[in-house]
């Protein structure tokens, strides 16, 4: 592994942090740490708790060390611990577990507009009034009104700003939340007595230890709590007061609240760094855009990739509690991987054939998990360690030359030909994923479901391990209607891997089409592992279907369908000189 270790232009060996640097630094901009609130110098300590506790230049803000420019810093540093010219570091590692803990960002509520956040001063977010509240803010702990720096007596919490909000693609709750804002409502109770302080929520959610608790002891404190969110904001330019238009959907009217402060509960978003991440490790997304694990329950801090391990809000919104736990639970499951010495894989990954493989590389380019190695001109390999066994590749190759243990072509068209050999035209023929939608079925049974016994199944790793043939030859045995099913798009198991399962669907309706074969015969359908109900209601679907076909439409398929000759797989150029 290759680690960027970015340039400080600051020896922290040698930095004692004694502020003189800053002191004579000419340039000013806003503190990041402080949400904007105060300003820092060009050379200055990120935050309090920093380690190592020294100073950093950020190079994009210096003046530079020209004499005409400035330099200032490095003359009055006694210790000579400013290098102008340090440069970005390259470090190489081996490892043999990665922990993925990037954190989160915060929702930007600037589109929100109707909240005003971009046009009355006094209308800041939860975090900014973290910064004003706190002893090591820009105000010491004094909370102020950013407009005139007097302390506010009303004020107002709107809750979910950028969340479990389809409209701007936040329809996930972002968890902490609700719970942070009754924090704060308790120590403004604490500190400010004589506050009013007015929560706008949808619902309050404290589903945590004590976290009930919590919310009655902020409704006792006089914290009232208003259910309906507010649909306009005003301010008086003379006053800066805003007044607040809500509907209170309890008592079923519409209010207006006049208040010195509003602050805006927003909630959390993926971090910036996911997309790069998740190119650099091959991670999956849910649709919420967070990373998504392995397994929800049985694996919840483990990545689709092997020895990649998830802790913190990357992978979902959570507490601190939640984020602890997980982290040490993330600890445990990469320590058990470094002290296992060996490592040992399923035998259910792939291999290839090397004289069988045409160096097309169609494989490497469909593998989800990069476990497939081709260079132009040499045949493809397989990294076991790192192949899942989805068996992507093997039902992309057209040679025969990528065999999946324990799942071989062999192996699954027999029992095609099995399970259609007698009164196939009486069966819903089902190709379903291990993971989720076998699962689906599964649950559909403990749940004693009703829908028709027509269908038998026929269980794959994944739905991209479903080839073309083998649902042409489920055709040409005789099945009136078949099922490809699988994981939820933008939950596959296997990260991505049911995309090809699309596409090569796409590509059979097309045959069918062309075939003179209804395409609606063959449908594809996702069904996760607690959607049994999902599974009965499809089955009863597929059973409707299959009445509709005929004896003769059967026949015709069979006729239309004919196998033709395999493909084979043409010889290399040293293969052909040896044979002549």
């Amino acid at each position: 592994m290759k680690i960027r270790k970015k340039a400080r232009y600051v020896d922290p060996g040698l930095c004692n942090a004694c502020e003189e640097c800053a002191k004579v630094c000419p340039v000013v901009k806003p503190d990041e740490f402080q949400m904007g609130l105060s300003s820092r110098k060009a050379i200055y300590i990120p935050f309090p708790q920093a380690v190592p506790c020294s100073y950093i230049l950020n190079m994009d803000d210096c003046l530079g060390n020209n004499p005409i420019a400035c330099g200032k810093c490095a003359d009055v540093c006694e210790k000579k611990a400013i290098d102008y010219d340090d440069q970005d570091e390259i470090i190489e590692r081996e490892v043999g577990a990665i922990i993925v803990a990037i954190g989160m960002d915060v929702y930007d509520p600037t589109e929100m507009d109707e909240y005003g956040y971009t046009r009355f001063e006094n209308v800041i977010t939860s975090m900014e009034f973290e910064r004003l509240i706190c002893a090591g803010g820009p105000t010491a702990g004094h909370f102020v009104r950013p407009s005139d720096h007097e302390r506010p007596k009303r004020i107002g919490f709107i809750q979910c700003v950028g969340s479990r909000n389809p409209k701007i693609g936040r329809p996930y709750c972002s968890n902490i939340c609700c719970m942070n804002t009754v924090k704060d409502t308790l120590l403004l109770a604490d500190h400010y007595p004589d506050t009013d302080n007015y929560v706008f929520y949808q619902d309050i959610r404290a589903f945590g230890k004590s976290f009930e608790d919590m919310f009655q002891r902020s409704k006792e404190a006089g914290t009232k709590f208003i259910r309906g969110l507010p649909g306009d904001i005003e301010e008086d330019p003379e006053t800066r007061k805003l007044t607040i238009t809500v509907e209170n959907t309890t008592s079923g009217r519409l209010e207006r609240h006049e208040l010195d402060m509003v602050v805006l509960s927003v909630g959390v978003v993926p971090p910036k760094d996911r997309d790069k991440v998740s190119g650099l490790l091959t991670l999956s997304k849910t649709s919420d855009g967070f990373f998504m694990e392995s397994h929800p329950k049985l694996k919840p801090v483990d990545a689709p990739t092997r020895g990649v391990f998830f802790a913190g809000f990357c992978e979902a919104p959570k507490d601190i509690k939640d984020s602890v736990c997980q982290a040490g639970a993330t600890a445990s499951r990469a320590g058990a991987l470094l002290n296992a010495g060996e490592i040992s894989v399923e035998a259910i990954t792939s291999r290839i054939d090397e004289e069988a493989c045409t160096q097309c590389g169609l494989c490497a380019a469909v593998c989800p998990y990069g476990a497939i190695i081709w260079r132009k001109g040499e045949p493809a390999v397989v990294v076991e360690a790192a192949c899942a066994g989805c068996g992507a590749c093997g039902a992309t190759c057209q040679f025969g030359a990528i065999t999946m243990r324990h799942f071989t072509d062999e192996q699954l068209i027999a029992q095609v030909r099995a399970v259609l050999a007698e009164n196939p035209q009486d069966k819903v023929f089902v190709f379903a994923c291990n993971w989720c939608s076998y699962a689906g079925g599964d649950m559909a049974g403990i749940s004693r479901m009703q829908y028709p016994t027509t269908n038998r199944v026929i269980r794959t790793m994944c739905s991209a391990r479903v080839s073309e043939e083998m649902v042409l030859e489920a055709f040409r045995c005789g099945a009136p209607a078949v099922l490809v099913s699988g994981c939820h798009y933008a939950d596959c198991h296997y990260i991505n891997a049911n995309r090809q399962t699309v596409k090569r669907m796409q590509r059979l309706w097309n045959k069918l089409d062309k075939a003179g074969v209804r395409p609606e015969r063959l449908q594809l359908e996702w069904i996760s592992a607690a959607e049994g109900q999902k599974f009965a209601k499809v089955m009863r679907q597929m059973e409707e279907i299959r009445e509709t076909v005929t004896m003769e439409e059967i026949e015709h398929t069979k006729q239309a369908l004919k196998p033709k000759p395999k493909k084979k797989a043409p010889k290399s150029k040293e293969a052909a000189a040896a044979a002549s």
